[in-house]
């Protein structure tokens, strides 16, 4: 069996709840629509086999916390990891703050961009946050199910805040996706700044 069908396999595996799903769709546009669910729309691009174990939404929990916060602060989160046949995978994080008793404070960050994998293995990751913030990241497959990808450039606008560099690590355990992002801000060397640990509900 070769690495791509093994991942398949996997993947067809920790989905057994959630195959069913997929992003919302319209039914008139003149191109392919993304799709977060591997058994429709376009076929998954060989080029995106290594980050094939993203692909989904997901759903969860996580922690704020640095320095320059009264935190730590409890959010809830969404991750989407969809494609349209094309060797890259597009990406949307929403987040939302919740108190004490999980229950909804108000929406929270949100950011979007695109993971592009390269010839060489290594990945580009490009986000945009609703802050006024740019990165870009490169970053590697670790494992089958883990990625690392640090800063090579970060754009702020007027108004966004003091941000020098960020480092994340992405991984698939158990079927779950947890993640770890530092970030040097602020006057503040690098450091943990936010994590989750998010449920898969489509794929």
């Amino acid at each position: 069996m070769s690495s791509g069908d093994e991942a398949i396999r996997l993947a067809e595996e920790r989905a057994a709840a959630t195959k069913a799903r997929n992003l919302p769709q319209f039914d008139d546009m003149p191109v392919p629509g993304d799709t977060a669910n591997l058994r429709e729309g376009a076929n998954l691009n060989d080029a995106l086999l290594g980050v094939l174990p993203l692909v989904g939404v997901w759903r969860g929990e996580g922690e704020i916390v640095y320095p320059t916060i009264d935190g730590p602060f409890r959010f809830g989160q969404q991750i989407t990891f969809a494609h349209d046949g094309r060797p890259f995978l597009v990406y949307e994080a929403r987040s939302w703050l919740l108190n004490e008793a999980g229950e909804v404070i108000r929406p929270a960050a949100r950011e979007q961009g695109f993971w592009r994998p390269q010839e060489d293995d290594t990945i580009e990751l490009l986000l945009t946050h609703n802050t006024g913030i740019v990165e870009l990241y490169y970053g590697k497959v670790r494992t089958q199910t883990s990625w690392e990808f640090e800063t090579d450039a970060v754009i702020r606008s007027a108004t966004a805040k003091d941000v020098k560099a960020s480092q994340r690590l992405y991984g698939v355990v158990n079927g779950d996706l947890a993640y770890v992002e530092e970030r040097a801000m602020m006057g503040q060397e690098m450091q943990p700044h936010a994590s989750a640990h998010l449920k898969r509900i489509v794929g």
